[in-house]
């Protein structure tokens, strides 16, 4: 029983195969491809593309955090933001998200809810700023320095990395998904 709860929760061990992590994550009651689906169907996101931003923000870990601050370079003191989860959503991004959904259980640490979450922002970045639901390296911007901060339009080298990384993800991800008929 106990492994099979930490299977549940542990990250799949090849992150950058969709089809691997689909056929890794195809249980009865936590099967990633048919959450991953739903999420796309709700918000008219592409499965690649919420697959792609979860693989950059955590890798697929449930549990992911970012850094921790130091003092003085050695005294651990706080995280650079309440990022958590497997969509690294934030404190109040989160909650005006369960708010909106009314889905007041949704756990970040769960790949449902955190699919699902993201499916909602990109959607929301699609209303607010116009971006195409299929545009993954718009999308990502948008998700990584929230809607304000998008439409703003400055990004730092690093973020634009990271939407680079997100778009290129997606497209192998549709490739790979296309292959094994997901």
């Amino acid at each position: 029983m106990a492994l099979t709860l930490t299977a549940c929760a542990s990250a799949p061990s090849r992150v950058t195969n969709a089809c691997a992590i689909f056929e890794q994550k195809d249980g009865l009651f936590n099967n990633w491809s048919r959450q991953a689906k739903a999420a796309e169907r709700e918000f008219g996101v592409p499965v690649p593309t919420l697959m792609a931003t979860i693989y950059v923000e955590s890798g697929f870990r449930p549990y992911a955090k970012p850094p921790r601050k130091y003092v003085l370079g050695i005294i651990p003191w706080g995280r650079v933001s309440s990022a958590y989860g497997y969509a690294q959503a934030l404190d109040g991004t989160w909650l005006q998200y369960k708010k909106e959904t009314g889905r007041w259980r949704a756990s970040r640490s769960d790949f449902g809810d955190a699919v699902h979450f993201v499916g909602w922002y990109h959607n929301q970045s699609h209303v607010k700023n116009g971006i195409p639901l299929s545009d993954s390296y718009n999308l990502y911007l948008a998700y990584y320095s929230g809607q304000a901060g998008y439409s703003r339009g400055q990004f730092s080298s690093g973020t634009r990395q990271a939407a680079r990384k997100s778009a290129s993800m997606a497209e192998r991800y549709e490739a790979q998904l296309r292959s094994c008929g997901y």
